[in-house]
């Protein structure tokens, strides 16, 4: 939890909507989008492995989003710092080409970092 007085909810909210609405979009759009940018990776069969990949990618985006949202705290912190750095890495081996998207798809997770690190280390232990 974080200190009485300390006011870092719209911080930890703005990372509760990213981590909700990419869950959204990631099974909205896993027959285009989400599809499109495993394929780019070379990862295109078996159909199982492909949505496999895309429901379980969504699945720990809500789970840390709903965890920064109802358990704020060191614990939820570190777990959506974790997932960000892991899926950051996976992506930058099998695309490295987002670091340089226009739209920054990689890039984001610098600020991101930033954000969970000062909610990490303003929480109560």
């Amino acid at each position: 939890m974080t200190a009485p007085g300390d006011d870092t909810r719209p911080l930890r909210f703005s990372l509760v909507a990213v981590w909700l609405f990419t869950a959204v979009a990631s099974l909205v759009e896993r027959n285009g989008q989400s599809r499109d940018v495993l394929a780019a990776a070379g990862i295109a069969s078996p159909e199982w492995w492909v949505q496999g990949l895309i429901v379980g990618g969504s699945a720990a985006d809500l789970a840390v989003g709903i965890a920064l949202w109802r358990w704020p705290g060191r614990a939820s912190y570190a777990a959506a710092f974790a997932l960000m750095l892991g899926m950051t890495a996976v992506a930058t081996v099998l695309q490295p080409g987002l670091w340089l998207h226009p739209l920054g798809p990689l890039l984001k997770n610098i600020p991101i970092a930033a954000l969970l690190w000062h909610l990490y280390r303003r929480a109560t232990p």
